[in-house]
């Protein structure tokens, strides 16, 4: 049986890292005694599938995980029976059944939507984002490795500020293999220091649901 649930990460768990919360969803489907599917080989391992990394830091609302388990269960059940379960910084919204056959999750993503909310003031004018889109280039490194930051980008706007005052955007990058941004290198491109920035993933768009090019 393959489930896939869609769940937030939030705050208590922001500093959790990729490694540590697939381990943080093994313990909680242990302990809410669901028999987990193992993989084969000379090391078995559980069968869970994160669809995409979320660097640390960062909190989000839009989180999905395949597991595969070896008993069939209502869905009713299984969440009934994960929720007492999960840790603090982890909370279910949707458990589904899916086919077996699938794809996996890592294939299925193709941009994903963040909130960037700006702390410190910004000076002068502030960025604008409207230039760095009609920017033909935006040559960028990361890892030692040059890249054109420019064809990630799939929309970025800013959006009215909040109470608190900071200044907020709203950004959509590519997310393919070899072919990922990331809102840390959109913030440093608008000239602005990224550790001054918190960042928050709205949504993850699968290969079947990916929205038109002038959608945001």
């Amino acid at each position: 049986m393959r489930l896939r649930i869609h769940f937030h990460k939030t705050e208590a768990m922001r500093f959790t890292g990729h490694l540590d919360l697939h381990k943080a969803w093994e313990r909680t489907l242990r302990r809410a005694e669901l028999r987990l599917a193992y993989s084969q080989g000379f090391h078995p391992q559980p069968r869970i599938n994160l669809a995409c990394a979320l660097p640390l830091g960062f909190t989000s609302e839009c989180e999905l995980v395949d597991i595969w388990l070896e008993d069939e269960m209502p869905v009713d059940q299984i969440q009934i029976q994960l929720m007492p379960a999960l840790p603090p910084g982890i909370m279910i919204t949707h458990v589904e059944d899916i086919p077996l056959s699938a794809p996996s999750l890592q294939t299925q993503v193709v941009a994903v939507e963040y909130s960037i909310t700006y702390l410190d003031p910004i000076p002068g004018k502030g960025p604008m984002p409207a230039e760095l889109l009609s920017a033909e280039t935006l040559p960028r490194e990361r890892r030692g490795k040059a890249y054109d930051l420019r064809p990630l980008i799939e929309a970025l706007e800013v959006r009215p500020p909040a109470l608190d005052g900071c200044a907020h955007w709203f950004v959509r990058l590519a997310a393919r293999e070899k072919a990922t941004g990331r809102p840390e290198e959109v913030v440093a491109a608008l000239g602005l220091d990224p550790s001054a920035a918190r960042y928050h993933r709205t949504r993850l768009i699968l290969l079947e649901n990916q929205p038109s090019p002038a959608a945001s």
